[in-house]
């Protein structure tokens, strides 16, 4: 017999029907752009390309990367944030999002904030981020390449991502944390800046992993640290930088889909879904792997708190380094 007792779960299960079946029916109406927010050739980048072949298969349409380089990410980042929130345009950023959107908040510049003007989806690989020095920098390590520029007449040169990019943020936290001198050379993306480093106008610089490793084997780099909690498992001789005394610059590398704030939930969870499948094909998954690199896949709200709370640990360092995005 149905009483108004029972009738309370019936009528949620009604609820909740209609947007659990616009999930499974939601398909974009065109195109799907992927704004990778560097120039092509870097990790993301490699990454975001692997991921659009796989879901333009799945999804039907055709998935674009797009590449839209500078300020440390952010251009590419606001074009997103900008756009219409119907799933047709996502950004594929990692964890320079994090370090250059506090910075730019502490100068009072940021054009977006990721808690609000995003909406994290997926992680699509874990990267681990190794600092690295050109092969005529004698330092095996931290310690090394502090005392190697104490040494120097003038200050050697490090390279990042912008500013306010996490190598301009680690590299000014070691500067200070090991008492040593770097003067800091900004570029678009990784990509250029590693063609810098192997012509060694640059001596000191960081990449993801997955993009330097072929340069790190064939001895043109020389991995010192990496910003992971762990060893990478590719380079399991290389120390942490908490290892070497430098827990301060510790950071999880990290690859993810982001769409504009204010897109509807059924798209979010389609989007989800269809990431996380290609993450998981083998094809993708060995791919990731022989990056160097952990496929993501993860539920949207793990993302989200690995994204806010990566941002909650950047800010302060961001204060104290007093971090000024010219």
């Amino acid at each position: 017999m149905i009483t108004r007792r029972n009738l309370a779960p019936l009528a949620l299960s009604a609820t909740l029907a209609p947007a659990a079946l616009r999930a499974q029916t939601w398909t974009p109406s065109g195109p799907i752009r992927i704004i990778v927010p560097f120039p092509a050739g870097g990790t993301t980048d490699i990454l975001a390309r692997l991921y659009a072949q796989r879901l333009t298969e799945t999804l039907g349409v055709s998935v674009v990367v797009e590449n839209r380089g500078g300020a440390g990410g952010s251009i590419g980042a606001d074009v997103v944030a900008k756009a219409n929130p119907d799933g047709q345009t996502l950004l594929f950023h990692n964890l320079t999002f994090s370090t250059t959107t506090a910075a730019l908040e502490f100068v009072g510049r940021a054009p977006h904030s990721i808690e609000r003007d995003f909406a994290p989806i997926t992680l699509g690989a874990n990267v681990p981020m190794m600092l690295l020095v050109h092969r005529d920098v004698p330092a095996n390590n931290l310690a090394e390449l502090a005392a190697w520029a104490r040494a120097q007449p003038s200050a050697p040169f490090y390279g990042s991502t912008g500013p306010g990019s996490t190598i301009n943020l680690v590299a000014e936290v070691l500067k200070r944390d090991g008492n040593f001198p770097m003067d800091h050379i900004p570029f678009r993306g990784a990509a250029p800046l590693v063609q810098d480093m192997l012509a060694g106008r640059i001596q000191f610089g960081g990449d993801q992993l997955s993009s330097s490793l072929g340069h790190i084997r064939g001895g043109a780099l020389r991995p010192i640290a990496t910003l992971a909690s762990s060893r990478a498992t590719a380079l399991p001789d290389v120390a942490t930088v908490r290892e070497q005394g430098f827990a301060n610059a510790e950071l999880l590398g990290w690859n993810g889909f982001f769409a504009p704030a204010r897109t509807p939930e059924p798209i979010l969870v389609r989007l989800q879904a269809e990431i996380a499948a290609a993450a998981r094909a083998p094809a993708v998954a060995t791919r990731i792997r022989e990056l160097g690199a952990e496929p993501g896949g993860n539920s949207s709200a793990e993302f989200t708190q690995q994204v806010h709370g990566q941002v909650a640990q950047v800010r302060p360092l961001v204060q104290s380094l007093q971090m000024r995005v010219e």
